[in-house]
């Protein structure tokens, strides 16, 4: 990764102001403690962003950007370098200069091993660019778009070779070419194609694979039931499971490898009538905590938040259904707390994430460590942060209240469809209202929805049926004197690098209720209603996720489709 010399960025940025030398300095230990860079400790503590940082390394190195987006990649270009090296090497051909000249998007120009590599390889002088991570992702995942077809013929063609083999037994099945290959190549191609989660099921006449993208599943191929018990067996020698075991759940994980990049999966084997069904959870390794920007939420969600994770002790919890990204946002809160003054404890079920210098537990029911039992051991370990990866029932929530009374910061998710609707939850668990509202800091609900593709949006007038369809929908709701109409709507029309689909990427859209007195007072009042806590929190400038999607729709950053699917879900 290209980076500005320390002394040489702090004199930048001190110089613009946008931060005092000692803060800077503070920042360079805390990267150092972590090993991580420092811009990516910058950019994640939301100093600096990253389109900035790309400006100064611009400046500083004298490099052109890449900036695939607007430059475009020609895909026979793409296609002179194999994907493997491009990975391994971080680059992107993508465009041809005549017969002798390349440009390479590159993630360090100032490489010139790699660059005279390159140039060895293709026979050929390399211009290079600078490029950002999201040139870089661009251009792996147009290897996967171009090799769809590629992709099934692999798949037809290691199935039938599987079904000549005089392999015998399920192990030495698992072990053998043809299956090592499909999965592999069933693995690579989800990866290619960003993922998040791959499903081979099993029917009567076939077995299907689908793929989860940016939240919508996608069927991908079909195969011959004949080959399934062996690539079943596989992904179990791969996870550390019994192979032999056909008749109850199993779960494990392994690590798969794509050039320098690592890629956790999850494995959840589940009988069916038909044989076992997997589910493939791919979890890929973030080199650091997103930042509360890149994880959707606008400058006012941002501030209530940072107001309240500074706080010593209380509750900080994060709502929504399965899937809607809570976890992820509780590590961005652990990523922004995370320093050398604190100690920072999480329960998990399970650990989706690595995070550096925080001590993560994972559930194990086997060795009796479940939320509460785990939460009550690590009150005994001094902790300042307590991070419990779900309140699933009233044991793990009394301990996790009596916690935040004394002392603690306690970080959770909840199931509720929204935020005002945590509190009675709290209350079903058995803890008494004056306690919540003693404990409570924050509540967000969330819910994730599709990106605009950068690379293909267009914007259009706002047709009359959609704008009658949305002031239904905004009457339905209640929030006729908050939500402005758009007039102006975005979507992307299709293109390469979204596959068609005009979506690339997620993002929360955010409902955060900040517990002030007001709002304590009404959690308190024997007469609570649901109704009397969304009038006061509306009145302290609570948004709802409606609302905050509607405003993200305005700055085309999503579709007004995209943010009523999610709602009505």
């Amino acid at each position: 990764m290209l980076e500005i010399p320390p002394q040489k960025l702090r004199e930048l940025l001190v110089g613009e102001s946008l931060m005092a030398g000692d803060a800077f300095d503070a920042i360079a230990q805390e990267a150092e403690r972590f090993h991580q860079s420092l811009s990516d400790t910058l950019i994640s503590r939301g100093l600096i962003t990253r389109e900035y940082f790309e400006d100064l390394l611009v400046k500083y190195f004298n490099v052109q950007k890449a900036d695939l987006e607007r430059r475009g990649i020609d895909l026979e270009t793409l296609s002179i370098l194999p994907e493997e090296l491009s990975r391994r090497r971080r680059v992107i051909a993508f465009k041809r200069e005549g017969d002798n000249s390349v440009d390479v998007a590159m993630e360090d120009p100032s490489d010139l091993e790699t660059v005279e590599y390159l140039e060895r390889y293709l026979k050929a002088q390399i211009n290079s660019f600078l490029a950002s991570a999201n040139d870089l992702n661009k251009g792996f995942s147009l290897y996967g778009r171009q090799s769809s077809e590629n992709f099934q013929k692999l798949i037809e063609e290691h199935v039938l070779a599987s079904l000549k083999s005089q392999a015998q037994g399920e192990e030495e099945k698992a072990e053998e070419v043809p299956i090592v290959s499909i999965v592999d190549n069933i693995v690579s191609y989800a990866i290619s194609l960003r993922a998040s989660d791959i499903h081979l099921e099993i029917f009567n006449d076939l077995v299907l694979i689908r793929y989860r993208v940016d939240g919508i599943l996608y069927e991908i191929v079909r195969v011959r039931k004949e080959v399934f018990p062996a690539i079943v067996a596989r992904l179990k020698l791969l996870s550390g499971m019994k192979i032999d075991e056909h008749s109850k759940p199993q779960d494990g994980r392994f690590r798969y490898k794509v050039g320098t990049d690592q890629v956790d999966i999850r494995v959840s084997i589940m009988p069916t009538f038909y044989g076992e069904k997997v589910e493939m959870r791919l979890l890929t390794g973030a080199d650091r905590p997103l930042s509360f920007a890149e994880l959707g939420m606008l400058d006012d969600t941002i501030k209530i938040i940072e107001e309240n994770i500074k706080k010593s002790y209380g509750m900080f919890l994060v709502c929504g259904p399965t899937g809607s990204g809570k976890t992820t946002t509780l590590y961005a809160v652990l990523g922004k707390l995370n320093r050398p003054q604190v100690n920072i404890v999480t329960i998990e079920d399970p650990i989706e994430y690595d995070i550096a210098y925080v001590n993560q537990t994972q559930v194990n029911t086997l060795a009796g460590i479940n939320f509460a039992s785990g939460l009550r051991a690590f009150l005994r370990q001094d902790p300042n942060i307590i991070m419990v990866g779900e309140i699933r029932d009233e044991e793990t929530a009394e301990i996790s209240v009596q916690a935040a009374l004394t002392g603690h910061l306690v970080l959770s998710s909840l199931h509720t469809n929204d935020a005002p609707t945590a509190i009675p939850r709290f209350v079903d668990m058995k803890i008494p209202p004056f306690l919540v509202s003693a404990v409570l800091n924050v509540l967000i609900a969330q819910r994730l929805v599709r990106r605009i593709c950068t690379n293909c949006i267009i914007s259009y007038p706002a047709p009359e049926e959609v704008t009658a369809a949305l002031k239904v929908q905004v009457k339905k709701l209640g929030v006729e004197n908050y939500v402005k109409i758009p007039e102006t709507l975005y979507k992307g029309k299709g293109c390469s690098v979204c596959n068609g689909s005009g979506y690339a990427g997620r993002m929360g859209i955010f409902e955060t209720l900040n517990v002030n007195e007001d709002v304590r007072k009404i959690i308190i009042n024997p007469d609570f209603s649901l109704d009397a806590l969304r009038t006061v929190a509306r009145g302290q400038g609570m948004i709802t996720m409606f609302e905050d999607g509607i405003r993200k729709v305005e700055k085309g950053m999503t579709t007004l489709e995209e943010v009523l699917r999610v709602i009505r879900e």
